[in-house]
């Protein structure tokens, strides 16, 4: 083999390895989820209110009285959606439908327009709320802005990228956020106001830190929280029930 075919071959050999490399980084990456704790999973058991169905996207439908409006949720980046499950079912058990979608190895910026088939799936419900935690608001977010059929946004821990302006959409929106949360951008998420409807509803959750709006523990560079139990989850179903509440009126 003569040198110059003998570079051509380290070369190719080279870019093999980086890639595999980089596989292998991806998905060392990605499977890495937080796990949702054993008191979320005890929320996916239907009961006298809600009952629950597990089928790829978890759907969470009031027994008795159903509102109008569904409510689509986008999990945190790499938490398990089952995490959430004790959130939707309080807001399920109140009237509405709460679908938590089933992403691709946890990240919602890898299906960002889940909820298509979502909406596609439900005709039965005729009006839209989308909302998402952390990443999972950030891609809620850019969903909003380009349908028209979303009324509303609920942002937990997030907000929308500089490129996603929403100011002069009539979208109704609540941003809620933990003020101990060490994970989140606080100046970001208050800082939003500028590409946010003029009516939009921040709500500080004293006490309150990035992972306590579902149940996975502790996250990594999260602040310490100061609720007891699940004050954080039970704070959010009753502002996002309000905030559904207006919307409905």
């Amino acid at each position: 083999m003569n040198r110059k075919k003998s570079w051509k071959v380290k070369i190719l050999i080279g870019i093999v390895v980086v890639l595999v490399l980089a596989v292998a980084g991806f998905f060392i990456f990605v499977s890495a989820s937080y796990e949702a704790s054993p008191a979320a999973k005890e929320s996916l058991q239907s009961d006298n209110q809600v009952q629950v169905v597990e089928d790829g996207d978890l759907l969470f439908t009031p027994v008795s009285t159903s509102k109008d409006i569904g409510f689509i949720f986008y999990p945190g980046a790499k938490v398990e959606a089952t995490a959430y499950a004790g959130m939707a079912k309080g807001i399920a058990a109140e009237g509405y439908p709460v679908l938590i979608a089933d992403l691709p190895f946890n990240l919602a910026i890898l299906s960002p327009n889940r909820a298509d088939e979502i909406i596609r799936s439900h005709p039965e419900i005729k009006r839209w709320v989308i909302g998402g935690h952390s990443l999972g608001g950030v891609m809620a977010a850019d969903y909003a802005l380009e349908h028209d059929e979303i009324e509303g946004l609920i942002l937990l821990a997030s907000y929308p990228q500089s490129k996603t302006d929403l100011s002069k959409t009539s979208l109704r929106v609540l941003s809620l956020y933990g003020s101990n949360d060490e994970v989140a951008d606080l100046e970001k998420v208050k800082g939003a106001k500028s590409i946010l409807p003029s009516d939009t509803k921040f709500i500080e959750i004293k006490g309150g830190n990035h992972g306590g709006f579902g149940k996975y523990g502790h996250q990594k560079g999260d602040g310490e929280s100061s609720l007891q139990g699940d004050q954080q989850i039970q704070d959010t179903v009753r502002y996002v029930i309000d905030f559904l509440g207006e919307l409905n009126d």
